[in-house]
């Protein structure tokens, strides 16, 4: 999945690392980079894109004034020196609060909190996937699927005719499953909801198997079943 997104940065040095840390992720497609809001504003008139990374202290304009007068469809980023606009910034909604100096290890983190909710919101038209084991890619329906199941470096897949055993971890699985038809459960589980029989407080029926449902992962469950 790509993800277009433009950069609204007016110091350099900063506009020159996110162009570099931006090129190193190639779920990233860079369309665009401003030095001020007005041109920014002018761009995103006429042109929809997944991802914003904006500075907040642009001159006569900020990146919060921007956020608070514009209809903006797209993720936001925001990239600052100043934490105390960090509440602020979450009550505009946007995705994640970069600091500055901040690492290549927590932009990426931040990149991937945007692709979590784009695979959620995003159309899914395919029906299977192609799955890695062994030395050859095997193509599995969706609507077969039962659920996953972690073991240890491997992951197994039950669908309603075969196993498959794939190094392919939970990680790229919640990346390329859509989360309304295959869910994570538990460190350990995804399941498919259409294939759920009954729910219970701390777990869910398929066939014969019960399948743990963990704390960390109930509300977002829920909220899917509802």
């Amino acid at each position: 999945m790509k993800i277009s997104c433009i950069i609204v940065e007016d110091e350099p040095l900063a506009m020159e690392r996110g162009v570099d840390f931006v090129s190193r992720l190639t779920s990233l497609n860079l369309v665009g980079t401003f030095d001020n809001t007005s041109d920014a504003f002018s761009f995103l008139k006429s042109n929809q894109v997944d991802l914003i990374f904006l500075d907040i202290n642009l001159g006569a304009i900020s990146g919060i004034n921007l956020l608070e007068t514009t209809s903006i469809q797209s993720h936001v980023i925001i990239t600052t020196a100043y934490h105390e606009f960090a509440l602020k910034g979450f009550e505009l909604n946007v995705t994640d609060y970069l600091l500055k100096p901040y690492t290549f290890e927590r932009f990426v983190k931040a990149v991937e909190k945007v692709e979590a909710n784009l695979v959620r919101t995003r159309p899914f038209d395919r029906k299977w996937i192609f799955v890695k084991t062994e030395n050859r890619l095997e193509k599995v329906l969706l609507d077969e699927i039962l659920y996953i199941e972690g073991m240890r470096d491997y992951r197994r897949i039950h669908t309603l005719s075969k196993k498959i055993m794939t190094l392919q971890n939970f990680t790229d699985f919640e990346k390329e499953l859509p989360s309304h038809l295959i869910c994570r459960i538990h460190k350990s589980y995804m399941v498919a909801l259409d294939k759920i029989e009954t729910v219970e407080k701390e777990k869910v029926k398929i066939g014969q198997m019960y399948i743990p449902i963990s704390s960390t992962y109930r509300k977002q469950f829920l909220q899917m079943l509802s």
